[in-house]
């Protein structure tokens, strides 16, 4: 099946022409539109620079369930110690520039500057959001994401301190479950997440769990309730 080539308007095909992997299509812009869009429907953008952009919707895709966060009894203690406090919103340039620090370092990055400045623009619209976690007045670990109804999109986290950003998803998970969310998505699995209670679901239930958080496919969604 071939991928799908974008065109200047902000639309998608639909995620069921998606190849096994989960590419859909290619091309196209960073545009706030075509962003949210994309996370209304289930898609995200992830490419490396400077290849061109590409979009995802993989079957299944990896979630967490927030009563499914394993917190093991060292983290616990950590977290009662409160050796590291929390904020959001309060650093999110600095947070998304540190995320593609650790995976520049890492494996080469998909946060360019392109994508850095188009999550910028979501940050002053009220969409996409940070958590800081700070350590003797220093940032030493955090994450971000994009809020869309009740439902978090989770991009990226990193660390500069022994588990950070550990701490870091423990309070993202704690607000939203305080807010009611639906769920946090982690899009692509991973070993570490694994480890911390995420899962698998197949894309159509992921899909249904969307529209039950109030995420409609729209070029304008409502941004979630995360302050």
């Amino acid at each position: 099946m071939p991928v799908y080539q974008l065109i200047p308007e902000a639309v998608f095909p639909p995620v069921e022409l998606a190849e096994e992997g989960g590419l859909l299509a290619v091309g196209g812009d960073l545009r706030p539109e075509r962003l949210l869009l994309a996370y209304s429907m289930g898609i995200f953008p992830w490419f490396n620079d400077p290849d061109p952009i590409l979009w995802w919707s993989p079957d299944p895709r990896f979630i967490l369930e927030f009563d499914a966060l394993h917190v093991s009894r060292s983290l616990a203690k950590l977290l009662r110690s409160e050796r590291f406090s929390v904020t959001f919103d309060q650093a999110f340039v600095e947070v998304l520039a540190a995320c593609g620090d650790v995976r520049r370092q890492a494996e080469g990055t998909w946060i360019t500057p392109a994508m850095a400045c188009a999550y910028e623009r979501l940050h002053e619209l009220g969409y996409a959001h940070s958590v800081e976690v700070w350590l003797d007045g220093q940032l030493a670990g955090g994450l971000y994401g994009v809020c869309l109804g009740r439902c978090f999109f989770g991009e990226s986290m990193f660390h500069r301190a022994t588990n950070a950003s550990k701490v870091a998803l423990v309070a993202l998970v704690e607000r939203l479950k305080a807010r009611d969310f639906e769920l946090l998505d982690c899009q692509m699995p991973s070993d570490h997440l694994r480890s911390l209670g995420g899962r698998e679901i197949a894309r159509d239930e992921f899909l249904r769990r969307l529209r039950r958080g109030g995420v409609m496919p729209s070029t304008h969604p409502l941004p979630g309730d995360f302050a």
